[in-house]
Parts: C-alpha cells; structure tokens; sequence
C-alpha cells in the first residue's frame, strides 16, 4: 500500500494554493449550507460533503466542517455539509437528497467500503465528480482521494509506544493493541504502520504481543468494554497502542479505576483537547497530530476547481488494494506530539489555550511552555 503513495504536504499546499482562487450511534442528520458568495456564481457548480458521525472524534465537526465551510465562502461557491451520524441509511439517503438538489461534486468520507461504494456509483452515474476525503473508499473509484499518510501515523504510533515503555524502563512488556474500526480501511494502514515498529520487537523477544481486538464503529463504549475484559484476562498489560484518542481515553478510564493510570503508555491520534490533557496529565504518553485545516483546504481547493468545471492534477497517487486503479491523491505528513510538543498544537491553531489550560491543566500548560 504504502509503495503506491508518491504524493506530500507541500504538494497539497501547492494545490490548496493554486486553486483557492475519525463511530457513533443514531440517524440524526446536522445540516450546514450556504449560496455562493462570489459575483458571478453561475460559474460555479454546488458540493455536498457527507462527514461520518460526531461521536468518533471531535474533529469532525468542530474541525473539518469549519474548514470547509471557510474555504468554500472564500471561493464563493454553493455547499451542502452533512454529517451521517454513523447511520448508512442516513449516509445513502443525504447522497442522494445532494445529487437531486444539485451537487455536482460529492466529497465523502465512507462509513465503511460498501457504502461509500454505493454512493460513489450512483453519482458517477448522474455526472458528478466525486472525492473520498480522509478514508479510501476500497473499489469505489473515486476521481480523488485526500488524507495523511495513514502508514506514517501508525508508525509514528508504534515509535511513541516505544519510546514511552522505554522511558518507564519496561522489561519485555506486554503490549495491548485497541484498533480501529475494522470496515475503515485507515485502519488498517494504522495497524500496518504500528506492526512494522512493534512486531520486530514481538518477534525478537523484547516485547510480548498481549491482546489484540478491533473497536467497531470506532465507539469509545464499547473500548471501555474491550480493554475492561483484556485488562481482566491479562492484568500485566504494560502498554496499550490505542489508535486515537477516544479509544485512549477508554482504556485511560480504565486504568484509572485499576490505579495504573500513568503506569501504563497509552497511544492516540487526532490531538483532541481530551487528549492533549491526557498527555499533559501524564496518562497518555503520545498522539498523532494532523492538520486538519491543511487537510480540508487542500480538498476544498480540488472539490471548488471540480465544480468549476476545471480538471485539477494531484501531487500524486495511491493504489487502490480492492481495483488496482490508481488514484490521484493528495496525502500530508503527521506529526507526533508528546508533553514537551503539544504547544506546537497550540501554536497551529488547532486548539486554543483557553480550551486547553481549564482547572487543573493551568499549571502543566505553564509547565509545558503553552503561551
């Protein structure tokens, strides 16, 4: 997979540039849109988004709607943002309430691979161009996909681990792994990256490969639930590789109920503001930072050029494993972040002291560097 990646940030800044001008339950639809901002907005065609869910990751939608509903206004084009809600009933029928009203650019990020499928054929079928952005959708032949390297997060994953249990001076520890949701092909690139650092380790005798389970829906419950019963079954678990920062907090509940918080790494992703203070708590040792707005322009820029009728080139591609096609691709580079970093997070803009630094968290923002 990773071998057909050729794409990288300044690409997609270069794009985002040139053409400016991570599940929960239920059905409930939050709906965002707004008319063309420009002078001339017959010029332009509309774009739906579909976001997932609200309940995976905060990200969604207090970050990538933002986003995209301020590059979309700056580029004075009609949009429709939806979120699924984690519901594929819900997912299809927004899809295809965008293509009657007019979309003429799809950009979705799938609930799993059949589903995003599904909808990526039915507006093909209508003429509408079409962009998975944040996760592959598996045979769906979209024109465009836009992420970050997600090998490259799961490796830097497993380099936090590692880094971490050394630092606690941990002798052939027992690693636990939360993965995520096994219908989200990310996932599985995750888990890709953080098997190459680890199973060496598991291989060679270092560490032992303790419990190993994928999270459905990415639902931070039913975390709780798994690593409750593998803490249970193996209560020596001295690292948990924890594929973001709800399924990190999950088993920080946990260990926090079992008095081993801070005693036990725990690994994240998405650089929440749950955890970032996890981190500066010291009961998460790592996460994975993505620039989300970097992200979102970089595919706003290719969704507003589709709509104008233009045909934008990508940085690069990646193979899709299902079709073998090719797909041009947009993909941007992680970042890891541990207690001494977290300011960089600050400092981009993607959370805000004031979210950061409440109550307790004053001192070790302080302590931190956190201006």
């Amino acid at each position: 997979m990773r071998k057909g990646i050729l794409s990288s940030t300044a690409a997609a800044a270069a794009l985002a540039l040139g053409l400016t001008a991570c599940g929960g339950d239920g059905g409930t639809t939050t709906t965002t849109s707004s008319a063309p901002a420009a002078s001339s907005p017959a010029a332009a065609g509309k774009i739906g988004v579909i976001l997932p869910d609200s309940k995976s990751s905060a990200r969604w939608e207090t970050a990538d709607r933002k986003y995209l509903q301020e590059a979309f206004e700056a580029a004075g084009v009609a949009y429709d943002i939806q979120n699924a809600q984690n519901d594929k009933t819900a997912f299809q029928t927004i899809a295809d309430q965008m293509i009657t009203n007019g979309a003429t650019v799809l950009m979705i990020v799938n609930l799993d691979s059949g589903t995003g499928k599904t909808v990526i054929d039915k507006a093909k079928s209508q003429g509408v161009a079409t962009i998975d952005y944040d996760r592959l959708t598996l045979g769906g032949g979209a024109a465009y996909y836009v992420s970050f390297d997600n090998t490259k997060v799961g490796t830097l994953q497993g380099e936090g681990l590692s880094k971490c249990l050394a630092d606690k001076k941990a002798e052939k520890p027992i690693v636990a792994y939360l993965n995520g949701s096994p219908t989200d092909n990310n996932a599985t690139l995750f888990k890709e990256g953080y098997d190459g650092v680890l199973k060496p380790k598991f291989d060679a005798g270092e560490y032992v490969k303790g419990p190993d389970q994928a999270v459905p829906d990415w639902d931070n419950t039913q975390a709780g639930t798994i690593f409750e019963q593998m803490l249970t079954s193996e209560p020596k678990i001295a690292g948990v590789l924890a594929a973001n920062d709800g399924l990190g907090n999950a088993a920080i509940t946990v260990l926090k109920k079992n008095k081993l918080n801070g005693k036990v790494p725990v690994t994240g992703q998405d650089a929440t503001v749950q955890g970032l203070q996890n981190i500066l708590a010291g009961d998460q040792c790592m996460t994975v930072y993505k620039a989300v707005k970097k992200e979102a322009d970089a595919a706003a820029a290719l969704a507003v050029a589709l709509a104008k009728g233009e045909k934008p080139a990508a940085g690069g591609s990646v193979k899709d494993p299902e079709s073998g096609q090719d797909v041009p691709s947009e993909l941007l580079e992680p970042q890891a972040i541990y207690f001494e970093n977290v300011k960089d997070v600050v400092a981009d803009g993607y959370v805000t002291k004031e979210e950061l630094c409440t109550g307790d968290f004053a001192d070790k923002c302080t302590e931190a560097g956190i201006q």
